[in-house]
């Protein structure tokens, strides 16, 4: 059986891939899947187009790991998401025997996808990770994607509303901790879905801290 191949990338289909799909599929939904595969889509043709080198197995684990920390099943009490989504893609490849190198790219890269400004700067896995994030998110690169390859991604992987349905559906997975988004993007989130959302401030906490001066 050939392995598919969508906008001229080829979907992983070794078995570590496969397994990580069937857990995003069992634990997650049609719209977080959908979602999971254009962003390696996209991350995968940055690469290919700026002649990156980087481990396709590994950015699509950690494509189909980077928003499974904002469901229930692998939703902490009290850690960002994104740590959540990375602890998840870590413990999972670890029961194949991946080296540690291997294990913190993955980790690094879930864990860090939303943080604007040090992920482009990393390793390529992360840079590519945080790319196709942004560019499915809000539209961080669109014309630099050509309108054929928008179209066939798209229809392999509907949007199914996608600007009205992602913010709740982030919102969903951490209204239980809003704390944890201090310091970073989902704070936004918080303050876009509960009127009134006080967010933490830095400066509060340093003229207020224990210190007497």
């Amino acid at each position: 059986m050939t392995a598919r191949s969508i906008a001229g990338i080829i979907i992983p289909d070794s078995t570590i891939a496969k397994n990580a799909t069937d857990l995003l599929r069992e634990h997650g939904t049609e719209f977080l899947y959908n979602h999971s595969l254009r962003v390696f889509l996209f991350a995968s043709l940055n690469g290919q187009s700026n002649k990156v080198k980087y481990d396709p197995e590994l950015l699509y684990v950690s494509s189909v790991f980077h928003d499974l920390g904002l469901t229930p099943h692998y939703s902490s009490p009290d850690k960002r998401f994104e740590v959540d989504g990375a602890n998840a893609a870590r413990d999972f490849l670890r029961s194949y025997g991946l080296p540690q190198d291997a294990l913190q790219l993955v980790w690094d890269t879930v864990a860090l996808h939303t943080t604007v400004g040090i992920a482009e700067y990393k390793e390529a896995e992360v840079a590519l990770m945080n790319a196709g994030v942004g560019l499915d998110v809000v539209g961080k690169g669109y014309e630099e994607l050509s309108a054929a390859h928008r179209e066939e991604i798209t229809k392999a992987f509907p949007r199914n509303d996608f600007k009205k349905n992602i913010i709740p559906a982030f919102f969903e997975g951490f209204k239980h901790k809003t704390d944890t988004t201090f310091g970073n993007i989902k704070a936004d989130v918080c303050a876009y879905m509960i009127p009134g959302f006080k967010r933490i401030d830095f400066c509060e906490l340093i003229l207020h801290s224990p210190w007497k001066e």
